[in-house]
């Protein structure tokens, strides 16, 4: 056996000696004074170095006095007071460092467990008008960033977030994902918003808004977002007064109980219908996710509620007409919310216009504008045709969007459904017929079997309720790049729509030159902040991605208007009425590498020529 060295078994000697604690320490610390001590008195008196005013030789005893005293840092009292008062001055001193000692030790300790307390983040808040924040997921960058946007123009903006994390790393996280939140303060909390007492932490009941976020593993987060919801309904502290709530639901089965908990004072957002009947109507009409993503979050145009006394007796069209930089899209009668009324519909006495802009700002009447009938187009629409599509994985949401998209479909299309896990029941369709295969569409020859340019649609759906967000984006991905070159080799464009979990990944797919990416995290992410920040677009966005009532289409402008005329886009809303629709916007044809342009409420003075492979973003039931 190797011999240790003096070095190793120094060290296991000093850790055995710490290991007995203070007294040892104390007892080691003791050895080392003394020892230094001697060795400069041996030192002083080989070398005979002189002390100042000290004639002749230096008593031993004397010189290792001296340096004890200047080891310990205190003044020697003078030769003549003798001994014992020099002895009696050092055992004052030595207990003078233990007491100084102690009380630098006890203001210290009391210190960092002030900070420590701190750090834990259960202070409560002092805030008002503030976004609380119940819990926290993986929509929480999305959430927190959307509402920074949201408050660029409000005065002391601030979000507290109240989830069962460790402060510190809650903050780092959110540094790390939202860099720059401008004038917005990001206030994190530790606690359990199922907790009544932790609740009071974040002040939610001085708050303008509260965000409910499930948890996306362990249990049901569809119990925990109620119970949240029932802690906040039901507190014993709560104030007279009306909150504003929105959460997420998963299940659809839940949302009943939800409501009854929430009463009319929380919004839910059931994310997988959201999610499935975006995806359908997406497939079906390129560029559409687009248009959703600029409509949702705060980067772009957003939607307004403005009263307009001066056009009280004016019909629905007129309204259009009077404002030249934003876009009107309905009217709002009470608490019923009309998209796309008929043209002829009279704006009445205490209702309020729907309107999409850029900033409130842009939202002011102006000089009614004159629409161009003679360039109006009478273009017939074509009917609806039977159509195919191929749908390639499977999850929560796939009955919401075959549900929205029969009823799309004309009578006699069909549906394939290509999936590694078993498939949910689908409902009853009329419009359309299922066909459901086991099958990894990840494969090549699985995927050349299916001859997807064969299809008129191509869907390729997440599995995220089997696999985690990477390894189901993984999936996707390599789906997507198989098509793209099945796509490239037989010279045949087909519409493809796919869904990906995380916003990282869409970047990464965007490689593929997909028609469209939907990330289902993000657009429920920006819905629910758009809630949080108006209670009213609840019921917005209830008609506008719902089968039923109203929807967003990108239709070809020349349906709307004469190809090769230059148009103001009054003409445009004037081509659009005669269809039935509101017409809120255009999309560029692309033209080589350059990308469609998506443009909502354009100025209405401005003129372009459009062509038939430009689009017009019109609002319609059919």
């Amino acid at each position: 056996m190797k011999r240790p060295k003096f070095r190793e078994r120094f060290k296991y000697w000093f850790d055995g000696l710490m290991g007995h604690g203070t007294g040892a320490m104390l007892g080691f610390l003791a050895l080392v004074v003394a020892v230094v001590v001697a060795v400069d008195a041996i030192v002083i008196l080989l070398l005979n170095i002189k002390v100042a005013d000290v004639e002749g030789d230096q008593p031993v005893g004397q010189v290792i006095w001296t340096n004890l005293v200047r080891t310990l840092g205190v003044d020697d009292p003078s030769p003549e007071t003798g001994w014992p008062f020099r002895v009696a001055m050092l055992i004052v001193t030595v207990i003078g460092v233990f007491i100084a000692a102690n009380l630098i030790g006890i203001v210290s300790g009391g210190f960092d467990a002030k900070v420590a307390e701190l750090r834990k983040g259960r202070s409560t808040v002092i805030e008002s008008g503030h976004t609380v924040i119940l819990g926290w997921n993986s929509k929480i960058a999305s959430i927190v960033s959307g509402l920074c946007l949201a408050n660029a123009s409000a005065r002391h903006p601030a979000i507290v977030i109240l989830a069962e994390m460790d402060k510190v790393k809650m903050e780092d996280e959110i540094r790390d994902k939202v860099p720059d939140p401008g004038r917005t303060r990001i206030i994190c909390r530790s606690g359990s918003p199922l907790d009544q007492d932790d609740l009071l932490i974040a002040s939610p009941f001085a708050a303008k808004s509260v965000i409910i976020l499930s948890p996306e593993s362990g249990g049901d987060p569809d119990a925990r977002s109620i119970k949240t919801a029932l802690a906040l309904m039901r507190h014993p502290k709560r104030p007279e007064g009306t909150l504003h709530i929105v959460g997420q639901i998963h299940d659809s089965k839940n949302l009943e109980v939800a409501r009854l908990v929430g009463e009319d004072q929380a919004k839910w957002v059931l994310a997988s219908e959201r999610v499935g009947q975006i995806t359908a109507q997406t497939s079906r009409q390129p560029g559409l996710s687009a248009v959703y993503v600029d409509l949702l979050d705060f980067g772009g145009v957003e939607m307004y509620f403005t009263s307009q006394p001066g056009l009280v007796g004016r019909t629905y069209f007129d309204a259009q007409l009077s404002f030249a930089a934003s876009a009107v899209v309905g009217i709002m009668s009470g608490d019923r919310v009309l998209l796309n009324p008929p043209a002829d519909t009279v704006y009445g006495e205490g209702d309020r216009l729907i309107v999409i802009a850029e900033d409130d700002s842009a939202v002011f009447l102006t000089e009614p504008g004159v629409p161009d009938s003679q360039a109006v187009s009478k273009t017939k629409a074509l009917r609806a045709q039977h159509e195919k599509t191929l749908v390639l994985g499977s999850n929560s949401s796939l009955p919401h969007m075959l549900r929205e998209l029969n009823e799309y479909a004309a009578p006699g299309s069909s549906a394939t459904i290509v999936s590694e896990f078993p498939v949910a029941n689908l409902g009853r369709l009329t419009n359309l017929k299922t066909t459901v295969t086991q099958g990894n569409a990840a494969d090549r020859a699985t995927l050349d079997g299916l001859k997807p340019t064969s299809y008129d649609h191509v869907i390729v759906v997440a599995y995220s309720d089997n696999l985690g967000v990477q390894e189901a984006d993984t999936k996707t991905l390599v789906t997507l790049l198989h098509l793209r070159d099945i796509m490239s080799r037989e010279g045949v464009r087909v519409n493809v729509v796919s869904e990906m979990l995380d916003e990282r990944n869409r970047r990464l797919a965007e490689v593929t030159r997909i028609d469209d990416f939907i990330v289902s995290d993000h657009l429920v992410s920006l819905m629910m902040t758009q809630i949080s920040e108006n209670p009213h677009l609840s019921a917005v966005f209830g008609d506008l991605f719902g089968s039923e009532g109203c929807e967003i289409y990108v239709r070809p402008a020349d349906w709307y208007v004469t190809p090769g005329v230059e148009v103001d886009f009054y003409t445009v809303l004037a081509g659009a009425k005669s269809r039935g629709a509101t017409a809120i916007g255009y999309v560029t044809a692309p033209m080589g590498e350059e990308q469609p342009r998506v443009v909502l409420s354009p100025l209405k003075t401005d003129r372009r020529t459009y062509s038939r492979d430009d689009r017009v973003i019109v609002l319609t039931e059919v």
